[in-house]
């Protein structure tokens, strides 16, 4: 790997693309401690340290959420456009017959899933504003416009820096935004962990076997991330004038995880969102009702969580991968 990362500084060009998705990914951060005005973030911060749905937007914001910056909502409304409009293309033969004209047709495609973002950034940005007006300084129509407008703009902005690393730099620009949140954690994790050893409540043997642990989980999510099954593909020959044809060997590569992580975020939003919902009521019912009975480690959270990523891969792939049209591309 360092090798590869040498040999790719030597070239002028590769270098010009790392060293421009390396600032971009700096802005990123940085934007990450902007504050949005007038939100009381020590009150904010109590209630993600709770966990629940607002814990996991912190995570894959790198701390963003709990800061309650305007990058707060990370990149999750173009993700969840992105999904949107790639079941539209399957449901509506509009989009379908848009998305096979090639560059043009891709080109208006990005643009709606842009104009999609934006759209359920605006709406998800005065969800949370209304559901968290308790923990603004002033809750009035100004102050939650403000909040709204910040973070919708947050988000605008983040898709459009996704995009310039993905067209100057290097890599999915969406995707590396996705992973430096959240490896931008790993610093204060080891911090936690190096200090709960001085305070002696690990041993060296529970921390030693702790960090084998998690280089062997790393290991496995990238040996099945990467893992594909190629179906060899062989191509017939053919004479056309006095020339040979095909007769080339290819594959077509399946890959073992084709749905990638979606099912679980889907999952997790799911299975969440009322639980949410019912945190901003807490002396309802319904508060209680999932505290007892959807809270972590009990067996239906468990038992509900495993069923919705089973039928979310289930349905994505069979969105994502269609066999027909991948025979009609081999023809």
């Amino acid at each position: 790997m360092f090798n590869t990362i040498r040999n790719a500084w030597r070239i002028p060009d590769l270098r010009k693309k790392m060293i421009f998705t390396l600032l971009m990914l700096v802005i990123f951060r940085l934007g990450s401690f902007i504050p949005v005005p007038g939100m009381n973030r020590d009150a904010l911060a109590r209630l993600i340290e709770s966990g629940g749905l607002l814990g996991f937007l912190d995570v894959i914001s790198g701390g963003a959420f709990k800061n309650f910056a305007i990058f707060a909502m990370n990149i999750s409304p173009y993700i969840n456009a992105s999904i949107i409009m790639n079941l539209l293309t399957i449901a509506i033969h509009a989009l379908e017959a848009l998305a096979k004209e090639g560059e043009e047709g891709r080109k208006k495609i990005a643009q709606y899933t842009r104009y999609g973002t934006v759209v359920l950034a605006l709406i998800q940005a005065i969800a949370l504003s209304i559901g968290l007006k308790n923990y603004l300084i002033k809750s009035d129509f100004i102050s939650i416009a403000l909040v709204a407008l910040s973070l919708t703009a947050g988000t605008a902005f983040l898709m459009w820096l996704g995009e310039l690393i993905t067209e100057k730099g290097i890599g999915n620009g969406i995707s590396l935004i996705i992973f430096s949140g959240i490896v931008s954690r790993m610093p204060v994790g080891a911090m936690n962990l190096l200090n709960l050893y001085k305070v002696k409540s690990v041993s060296i043997i529970e921390l030693v076997g702790f960090l084998i642990g998690a280089i062997l989980i790393i290991m496995g999510v990238v040996l099945i991330q990467e893992g594909q099954r190629r179906i060899p593909v062989q191509y017939a020959k053919r004479v056309v004038g006095r020339k040979m044809y095909g007769g080339q060997s290819s594959h077509i590569p399946l890959k073992i995880n084709q749905a990638g992580v979606i099912p679980v975020i889907f999952a997790m939003s799911i299975i969440e969102f009322p639980k949410q919902i019912a945190g901003f009521f807490p002396s309802s019912g319904a508060y209680h009702f999932f505290n007892k009975y959807f809270a972590w480690g009990t067996w239906m959270h468990g038992i509900i969580y495993a069923l919705l990523i089973i039928g979310f891969t289930y349905f994505y792939i069979a969105v994502s991968f269609n066999p027909i049209e991948v025979a009609n591309n081999i023809k």
